[in-house]
């Protein structure tokens, strides 16, 4: 019985030992820590970058750029459009129907950040989508984006476009 007792034990004792360095190998890669203000600066200089591409996705070498910032996996999730399951689709879709036809703006003043401890952040906001052929912009949504930070760099894991509507006339 001791004997079965201590092999037990053992076992024990391995397996919290090794969630106890698992856990400080997790914190040791954990985003770094920063302020919310800078957390936001960073996540808005993103959410341009990613948007610059997307608004130039006419151009390859900018629809590849555009592809960069999101993860193989991507999941997005669209209101109206549905939902694609890898980066592949999503790039795909939007080659065949925004580039050259549409751009996107951020509506100012709607970009809320919120750190995710350990991987990230979530970005949500407003944005609107102009068709080229236009002047003004005829529709809006809201949008959520999960940013991961992986060594140093940022990858969008989720997306989710949604509540689509005639943009609000502008008084």
């Amino acid at each position: 019985m001791n004997a079965v007792r201590s092999r037990l034990t053992k076992t024990a004792l391995s397996g919290l030992l090794g969630t106890v360095l698992l856990c400080g190998a997790v914190e040791a890669t954990a985003s770094t820590e920063r302020t919310p203000e800078q957390l936001t600066q960073v996540v808005d200089a993103l959410d341009t970058a990613v948007f610059d591409a997307f608004n130039t996705c006419a151009d390859p070498a900018q629809l590849a750029k555009h592809a960069t910032y999101f993860d193989e996996a991507v999941e997005f999730y669209h209101d109206n459009g549905g939902v694609t399951w890898t980066r592949d689709e999503m790039i795909e879709r939007t080659r065949a129907n925004v580039c050259g036809n549409y751009r996107r703006e951020r509506v100012p003043g709607t970009l809320a950040v919120f750190p995710i401890k350990g991987f990230g952040a979530i970005a949500q906001g407003t944005h609107r989508f102009c068709a080229l052929s236009e002047k003004d912009c005829a529709g809006e949504a809201d949008f959520v984006m999960i940013w991961r930070e992986r060594d140093g760099q940022w990858q969008v894991t989720r997306v989710l476009s949604y509540a689509h509507r005639p943009t609000a006339p502008t008084p």
